[in-house]
């Protein structure tokens, strides 16, 4: 079984999005652990009331606001899966009716996923907050003029979708495309290097620590572009105050490996 890991921290109205979508899947062999970084009551609420209208296995984790712990709520959430693969997802995300399906077809042993976005400008975002359902067949259906409007910064990926292959290997870790928001590992993976590293609070970067540490594991990296993109809501940039010493950080590992 997979386990879908829902990052969220109150953005009620997106994880209602978010939730709808996940609900329009055609695999349906998948939970998801809702990883609350201290998300208000009306968070709790939504999921409450998604709860009594769809069959969709959730469980909700939350933990008291001191400031952005992602990284330890998310730990949870791998601990509190049962599936044995685990995808990483943000509630600012909607996904396509074959997220799960494509996330199955790229699963591999030795290797972890990191997928892709599609960013959504503020205009189309609060369009689709200001819907009553989600609904992919009319978001798809209006794709070309979205793009030409620059409701999205991408079109090519969400009308082509490309299978497993060789190809998608990286040789070596890069920086570049990394995003918590949209990447997959076993869970026995995640487990063996202990998860997030906890101490990296404030957001930034703990998505590359993760993937770098993994890949120190001897767990190769695969893109799951061209057919896992996520739909990124807009959103004001986080404070990024902690971000450099993140940065700093990872480099010190990435650094102390080639030495």
């Amino acid at each position: 079984m997979i386990s879908i890991l829902l990052a969220t921290y109150n953005w009620p109205q997106a994880l209602k999005l978010c939730l709808e979508s996940l609900a329009t899947q055609t695999d349906h062999h998948f939970e998801i652990i809702i990883a609350d970084d201290g998300s208000t009551e009306s968070t709790k609420q939504i999921i409450n009331a998604f709860q009594s209208t769809h069959s969709l296995s959730i469980t909700h984790l939350w933990q008291e606001d001191q400031g952005f712990r992602k990284t330890k709520i998310l730990n949870q959430a791998i601990e509190a899966a049962k599936g044995d693969y685990l995808i990483f997802l943000d509630g600012d995300c909607l996904v396509q009716p074959d997220f799960v399906a494509r996330h199955r077809e790229l699963a591999q042993t030795g290797f972890l996923v990191t997928g892709s976005r599609v960013l959504l400008n503020e205009k189309l975002t609060q369009e689709l907050l200001a819907t009553s359902r989600w609904d992919f067949k009319l978001f798809i259906s209006k794709l070309l003029e979205y793009r030409l409007n620059g409701g999205i910064n991408k079109y090519w990926p969400l009308k082509i979708k490309l299978g497993n292959g060789s190809w998608r290997d990286y040789k070596k870790f890069v920086w570049r495309r990394i995003k918590g928001c949209n990447m997959a590992c076993w869970k026995t993976d995640a487990q063996a290097i202990d998860g997030f590293d906890e101490t990296m609070t404030g957001w930034g970067h703990e998505d590359a620590d993760f993937v770098f540490r993994l890949q120190r594991h001897h767990i190769k990296r695969k893109s799951g572009s061209w057919s896992t993109e996520v739909l990124h809501l807009f959103h004001q940039i986080h404070d990024q105050s902690n971000a450099a010493e993140n940065a700093r950080r990872v480099r010190e590992k990435i650094l102390a490996k080639a030495m």
